[in-house]
């Protein structure tokens, strides 16, 4: 058997030695070397051994450093997701659908970056640059003093931006990417494992942002190994239905600002617009009050947003009934339908459900519980409910109504669009809502009595 490798280090300095000796040649002191025990249990070859690394500067939680540095796009609603701009050394992974506009979003970027006095590269693994240049050139972008290059390969990449040493690099896209030190083919778990951590790296050794373009599953998460999105700082999905014009850009974590921020683009001719009011635009297309149209005040991020729910209530030719819904979760929809019939006595058997979020917006929050029983009501009973009236709250499955976070917020941006009444659960904070009628309720049986009679 092997003899085990021993190691000695001075008290005084720390420096490390093969041997014991009388004297530390770092620092001079006698008798300050001592033999190292062991800081791993096991053999040397499947442990850490023996031998011991320097130790690591601690601070305590009162240090006082400055925020860092953050750099404004000129895109407020990417400045937005972002946490108020670009923080050096950050990696950031954004991912979406095929053709949903991801790679002009970054152009748009990179363009405003650099013209900021940023000196930003874009490396494009799936276009050559040539076709990026026709990008620019149709999102009139072509006097931006962007740098381009159509490359593939780690190595070659990382070696091009260690000598430049931009201020903000963007990898279109992660899973094109191969590192010639792993086996597997591009797009493969380990080569996009390898390739997000080299480049990860790359930006906290050098200070460099970089942001990284994945693609997504069939199911919408972003396609490889999940601990791509633990590597990084921010996650960035970008939402939208394609045959909406609305983009909605939301953060999913963030380390330096808040999460599931969102900022609302509009795809146009010339590129992403940038849409600065989104619950007027949500709402632009909304007619004259109608049976299953209920108008839902809520928070996404910080920001509030109105948005439009709207349900359909049919008799079902088929003897298992339809639930079928856009942009909110089905099981929430099959949970609201349950407490309707257990506590209210309303039942939906053998009726088709359809539930649909206007202007491709996708609902997340519990809050718009109260507003999908209002509109799953108002579509059962061919009853419209008030055109200036907002709903929102959550329900439990007591059908007791639990009061929403930020009401006033919510409140404020209602008002705001001209609404003039609102329904929300007793017990928030109102003392916002003066100019506003607000008609709290304390739990759905009363809230379908008062508002729609007995059902």
């Amino acid at each position: 058997m092997a003899k085990p490798i021993k190691s000695f280090s001075c008290t005084a300095c720390g420096a490390s030695f093969n041997k014991w000796s009388g004297r530390c040649d770092g620092c001079g002191d006698w008798n300050t070397i001592q033999e190292d025990k062991g800081i791993s249990a096991g053999p040397p070859s499947k442990s850490l051994g023996a031998r011991r690394g320097s130790t690591v500067q601690l601070t305590d939680l009162s240090t006082e450093e400055a925020p860092p540095p953050r750099s404004h796009s000129g895109i407020t609603e990417l400045d937005r997701v972002l946490g108020g701009g670009l923080v050096p050394a950050s990696a950031i992974l954004v991912g979406g659908d095929p053709g949903i506009g991801k790679s002009t979003l970054l152009l748009q970027a990179a363009a405003h970056f650099a013209k900021a006095g940023l000196k930003t590269i874009y490396v494009s693994g799936e276009e050559a640059s040539a076709q990026v240049r026709m990008r620019a050139q149709r999102l009139g972008l072509s006097d931006a003093p962007v740098q381009l290059a159509a490359e593939t390969n780690l190595r070659d990449i990382l070696t091009t931006l260690d000598k430049e040493r931009p201020q903000l690099a963007i990898i279109d896209s992660i899973q094109t990417m191969w590192a010639d030190n792993v086996e597997s083919a591009p797009g493969s778990v380990s080569q996009v494992r390898a390739a997000s951590h080299e480049l990860t790296a790359f930006a906290k050794r050098t200070g460099t942002s970089v942001i990284l373009v994945g693609h997504v599953t069939k199911e919408g998460a972003i396609a490889g190994p999940r601990v791509v999105e633990h590597m990084v700082d921010t996650v960035l999905y970008f939402e939208g239905e394609r045959g909406h014009q609305f983009r909605i850009l939301r953060s999913v974590k963030n380390r330096f600002g808040p999460a599931d921020e969102i900022g609302v683009f509009e795809m146009t001719g010339k590129g992403l617009a940038e849409v600065t009011n989104p619950s007027a635009l949500f709402l632009s297309e909304r007619g004259q009050p109608a049976a299953g149209s209920v108008v839902f005040a809520g928070i996404e991020g910080t920001r509030p947003v109105l948005v439009e729910l709207q349900a359909l209530v049919a008799p079902s030719p088929h003897s298992q009934a339809r639930r079928t819904v856009v942009g909110w979760d089905s099981g929430r929809l099959a949970m609201i339908l349950a407490v309707l019939e257990a506590r209210c006595g309303i039942p939906f058997a053998g009726l088709d459900v359809y539930l649909n979020v206007a202007g491709g917006m996708k609902i997340s929050e519990p809050a718009a519980d109260l507003a999908v029983a209002a509109a799953l009501l108002s579509a059962r009973e061919d009853t419209a409910l008030p055109a200036e009236t907002v709903v929102f709250g959550e329900i439990s499955l007591s059908g007791a109504l639990r009061p929403a976070t930020q009401t006033e917020n919510r409140l404020k941006e209602a008002q705001k669009l001209g609404f003039t009444s609102a329904i929300a659960p007793a017990g928030g904070k109102t003392a916002a809502a003066s100019g506003i009628s607000l008609n709290t309720m304390s739990d759905l049986t009363g809230f379908v009595g008062e508002i729609f009679g007995a059902g």
